[in-house]
């Protein structure tokens, strides 16, 4: 039976949609904002871009910003977090010898994008190893602390990891690692939307977030915050118009980060829409709405460890509207290879069923020694527990007849 919310959105009704958190999807309301922006950006284009859009962005960001506890004018608006986390690698200052940490739990291209930046100067990433299963919100906080030394310039935090589902406490790491002169990126990739988010009080030097998933926006509709002592600093990845603008009445970072380039900005108009819709769906607002898709996603969890006859591989604490539960270990890296095993028969098996759901590997490049595949749940407006029933009716079978 789906979800009394399922109607809202136009998914295929015989699928039965586990894995939201990979690209999201939008709901019809906010399908039909996007539509009616692009429609009066087609009317007459260059007084769209000449004229209306710069005041529709900045109703944007001031929507946006009270949304995720941000001053407007600090906040940028990129396609998605990988372009946040690349736009603050490339401002970097990186020396030879430096370093820039992250957990093993990072999303590859969040590790691949300060790899490269790192490896040009000269320095190195430093991966900092969190066991799951049995992760602890303080173990995630020493394997951080643990893993930065005098040459650390930046550590790269996930808010929710995206292979492991797993929320940090970010907060806490953040305000140790400034205690060490050490500033902090966070890759809130599923953050908005999914938890009650406040940028500021979080305190990270740099801060993205995708409006895309939990939030619902269109695809290609996210953020990056950037402390105000750091902007001058933070070119966008393309230089344009705003780098030589003789415009006095806002400043550098707004001008350059807010004009790269023709483009459709439907879908970063549309994230009021989105707000107000999510805001609508439940009558707690946002809060009740969070609430309902975490209590879902634990009772996913406990169904699959259940069927499954294993533990709970991190505690209720860490756990927001996703989780990851572990199948049995493999006997070699086989055809893993990092990110979701889409071809995977693991993968297979619930999609024969009707069932989207996300496999992937762990450890995320198993190499030749024993690894494992996860399953990972997002427990979407859209999902019933009869959804998450069904999976685990079906996941037995599957991790049964997995190589190992």
């Amino acid at each position: 039976m789906p979800s009394e919310l399922a109607h809202h959105w136009t998914l295929d009704p015989g699928t039965v949609f586990l894995n939201h958190g990979s690209f999201g999807a939008t709901p019809r309301r906010v399908l039909e904002a996007q539509a009616s922006w692009r429609a009066r950006m087609e009317r007459e284009p260059v007084a769209f871009f000449a004229r209306a859009l710069e005041p529709a962005m900045d109703e944007v960001r001031t929507a946006l910003g009270g949304f995720v506890g941000a001053a407007p004018d600090d906040l940028v608006l990129v396609p998605n977090a990988t372009v946040g986390i690349n736009t603050v690698a490339r401002s970097l200052d990186l020396r030879k010898g430096d370093e820039v940490v992250a957990l093993d739990h990072a999303y590859n291209a969040a590790t691949n994008a300060l790899a490269h930046v790192a490896s040009l100067a000269g320095g190195r990433l430093v991966i900092a190893r969190l066991p799951f299963p049995g992760a602890t919100p303080s173990l995630a906080r020493d394997a951080i602390l643990d893993a930065v030394t005098p040459r650390t310039r930046l550590v790269l935090l996930d808010h929710i990891t995206s292979p492991t589902a797993l929320a940090l406490p970010v907060a806490e790491i953040v305000a140790a690692l400034a205690l060490r002169g050490i500033d902090t990126l966070v890759d809130g990739a599923h953050a908005p939307g999914m938890l009650e988010l406040d940028v500021e009080a979080i305190g990270a030097a740099y801060y993205t977030g995708n409006c895309h998933k939990w939030l619902c926006a269109p695809k290609g509709a996210s953020f990056l915050h950037v402390r105000r002592d750091l902007q001058e600093a933070v070119r966008p990845l393309v230089i344009s118009h705003g780098a030589n603008s003789p415009r006095v009445d806002r400043g550098r970072f707004r001008l350059e980060h807010d004009w790269t380039g023709t483009w459709d900005p439907s879908a970063y108009l549309s994230i009021p829409a989105a707000i107000e819709f999510g805001a609508s769906l439940l009558p707690g607002g946002w809060a009740a709405l969070q609430e309902r898709n975490r209590t879902l996603a634990l009772r996913g969890r406990h169904l699959l460890c259940e069927a499954l006859g294993i533990e709970a591989p991190a505690p209720d604490v860490m756990i927001a509207s996703m989780a990851s539960v572990p199948l049995p270990l493999e006997s070699t890296g086989g055809a893993a290879s990092g990110g979701a095993l889409y071809d995977d028969p693991v993968h297979a098996g619930p999609r024969r069923n009707g069932i989207q759901v996300s496999v992937g590997p762990w450890p995320q490049q198993p190499g030749d020694g024993p690894w494992r595949r996860l399953i990972r749940i997002s427990a979407a407006p859209y999902v019933s527990q009869e959804d998450l029933e069904l999976l685990a009716r079906v996941l037995p079978g599957v991790a049964a007849s997995s190589p190992g």
